[in-house]
């Protein structure tokens, strides 16, 4: 067990600008990247034999970029994008879910704080108690309860815009908008949702029911914006997705100072 003692990195209220500063600036930059790469896709960009290899490189980055948009409306949830300010969170976080999959801001903040209220029970939306070592039927139920009617319309409206009336490609709606949005959501759900919940014959640490991928923090960064230093998020959700790989130092620190000593 990991020493309680370990103080949060969450900031006390005087240093409250400082990480809402970085949270903002990070956040704008994930945000222009995306918006940045998405016009050039849809409206600079041809798709050709010859420029496949680039529109591949393209979704793969948009991808990254849109795993990066809910991590920042994760955070905004927490009210560890702008701490002390409710409103700023939500106009961001409701903004950016909408845009990701046409997503409804309270609906995805209830769900979530009911997931880290029954984490791995039956009262937790992101949880399958049916298949909970399947990722294939697992990614089904997960799909199922938060890609309703409203982001099947949000999607299918600016599909039909785009191929319609902006006359762009459907080959290349679906490879570079189509694609990297259902390659982001399997991207968030394994690394952020199967990894850390799934059930094994070792159990978990603690009532949390999670478990940290042990990656690099390169690596870490490159799969889930941090997001898979789960034990450590749900152990303090306040941290924002780029302090956790302090907050898992530090644990990793305590942990080391417990084998010792014991």
């Amino acid at each position: 067990m990991v020493d309680t003692a370990i103080p949060d990195i969450h900031p006390a209220k005087g240093a409250r600008p400082r990480q809402a500063a970085i949270g903002l600036a990070l956040a704008a930059a994930i945000f222009a990247g995306w918006l940045g790469l998405h016009i050039y896709a849809m409206f600079v960009f041809e798709l050709s034999w010859t420029t496949l290899p680039l529109a591949l490189v393209m979704a793969a980055v948009q991808c990254w970029l849109s795993v990066g948009l809910f991590i920042v409306s994760h955070d905004a949830m927490h009210g560890s994008l702008a701490p002390g300010s409710a409103r700023l969170n939500s106009v961001i976080g409701g903004a950016l879910l909408f845009l990701y999959a046409g997503f409804g801001w309270k609906k995805m903040r209830d769900a979530h704080f009911d997931h880290h209220r029954h984490t791995g029970s039956d009262g937790d939306p992101d949880f399958d108690t049916t298949n909970p070592r399947n990722a294939v039927r697992w990614y089904g139920t997960f799909l199922s309860r938060y890609f309703g009617w409203r982001s099947i319309l949000y999607v299918s409206t600016v599909v039909t815009i785009y191929w319609l009336v902006v006359g762009i490609p459907m080959a290349q709606i679906v490879l570079l908008y189509g694609l990297p949005a259902i390659a982001s959501s399997i991207q968030l759900f394994y690394f952020g949702t199967y990894r850390p919940h799934y059930h094994d014959d070792a159990g978990f640490a603690d009532r949390h029911n999670a478990r940290t991928n042990d990656f690099p923090g390169w690596l870490s960064l490159a799969t889930c914006f941090h997001f898979g230093y789960h034990l450590e998020h749900h152990r303090h959700p306040q941290v924002p997705w780029w302090g956790l790989p302090a907050r898992r130092r530090l644990e990793k620190q305590a942990e080391t100072r417990q084998a010792i000593g014991a």
